[in-house]
């Protein structure tokens, strides 16, 4: 089965984020990657204003150096919309993946609201399926004594003495490496999230039962 993990980084408040970064990856339960894309959408992430409220906005310098060398691309939000819903066509995929799944949603909804004030309000193609990762991964890591034992001797823990289940957190689980840092950009962030997904997958295979 394939599915396309994807990822955004966003601006303006919580409750009506806005994306400015759409990273997705084509990928299958092993973790393999066919395909991949990372673009800006130049209807936010040219609008200073909207920009100034974005919580890294310290990396906008970054992202200008990246397109300018080719490694990300510069799009309207309906261009990037058309070459999603292209790539859905092309690998025949209704399933898509993300860490914290509702607010990638939301996030790609409100922007297409925003950007078309109202006129269109739908960004998935009609009939999606959506797997969250992180209600995945609680499920799965929720009973493990070691991941357990990792949180309590780094301090991932909430005020209420709960496991964390950041992507960052669970990565570091996942590789042995403490060090490990979030990019917090799209498609980087797309990469970290497909190792989680496969893991989960190796230990409960019933992906069925974290859609919404």
């Amino acid at each position: 089965m394939k599915y396309i993990i994807l990822d955004t980084e966003t601006t303006n408040d919580i409750d009506c984020p806005l994306v400015y970064d759409f990273g997705f990856a084509v990928i299958d339960e092993s973790g393999k990657v066919y395909a991949s894309y990372s673009y800006v959408n130049s209807d936010i992430f040219c609008d200073d204003e909207l920009m100034a409220t974005a919580f890294f906005a310290n990396k906008i310098p970054q992202y200008w150096n990246d397109i300018k060398n080719g490694s990300r691309i510069l799009k309207s939000f309906f261009e990037i919309e058309r070459i999603f819903r292209r790539v859905c066509n092309e690998w025949n995929i209704n399933t898509f993946v993300a860490h914290n799944a509702r607010f990638d949603y939301k996030a790609l909804q409100n922007t297409k609201r925003y950007i078309t004030t109202s006129r269109f309000r739908f960004f998935f193609p009609y009939g999606s399926r959506f797997v969250d990762t992180l209600k995945l991964s609680r499920h799965v890591l929720a009973n493990d004594e070691n991941y357990r034992e990792f949180c309590i001797s780094n301090n991932y823990v909430t005020n209420r003495n709960e496991n964390r289940y950041t992507a960052e957190v669970i990565y570091r689980f996942l590789t042995n490496d403490n060090d490990f840092e979030e990019e917090h950009t799209g498609l980087a962030d797309c990469m970290i999230e497909k190792e989680i997904l496969r893991y989960c997958l190796v230990i409960d295979s019933h992906e069925n039962g974290y859609l919404w």
